[in-house]
């Protein structure tokens, strides 16, 4: 019976790990979809986009420290695996001032996703909230401007942006 009991925990043990890893992940992504949503008014994001890296760091999707820092934007290359709107996140962007460097800042988020199917939803979701959407981008040319060492597969990618400067068009 003890032998039958340990069988059947070990069983299902994976699964139980698997569906909280599961939740993990829409709530991260969750965070992350708030962080990119504009208010009613027009200029502001629903969420701040500093907790929502915290969250991230703290799963260890992204490492604790960003890849490269140029233009007041930190930019973290994806460690696991994560997902966006059924695309692929391979990277996570934050412009924020965090020391005055010159002009410009843009304060918000962007990411670059591995496009898996249609990118309607994607679209829709930065039409609806004053983004900018880039489908079939250039990100290794995006990457290699910022100095970013990558080793990204060939494949479809695009590009969203959810910064001040996007919700001001």
């Amino acid at each position: 019976m003890k032998n039958l009991m340990y069988y059947l925990i070990m069983a299902f043990l994976p699964g139980i790990f698997s569906s909280s890893a599961m939740a993990a992940d829409t709530r991260l992504e969750n965070q992350l979809i708030l962080a990119l949503k504009i208010k009613p008014d027009g200029q502001d994001r629903q969420a701040e986009s500093r907790p929502v890296m915290r969250a991230y760091q703290q799963a260890a999707i992204i490492s604790k420290k960003p890849q490269q820092r140029a233009d007041y934007i930190d930019f973290y290359l994806l460690q696991k695996p994560a997902s966006f709107m059924g695309h692929t996140l391979i990277l996570l962007e934050e412009e924020y001032m965090d020391q005055y460097v010159g002009c410009c800042v843009s304060p918000g988020m962007g990411l670059i996703l591995k496009t898996n199917a249609d990118t309607r939803a994607v679209q829709d979701f930065a039409n609806k909230n004053a983004c900018t959407f880039t489908p079939r981008a250039d990100v290794f040319d995006r990457l290699r401007m910022f100095h970013i060492d990558h080793k990204l597969a060939k494949a479809d990618y695009a590009m969203l942006s959810c910064r001040e400067r996007d919700a001001q068009k």
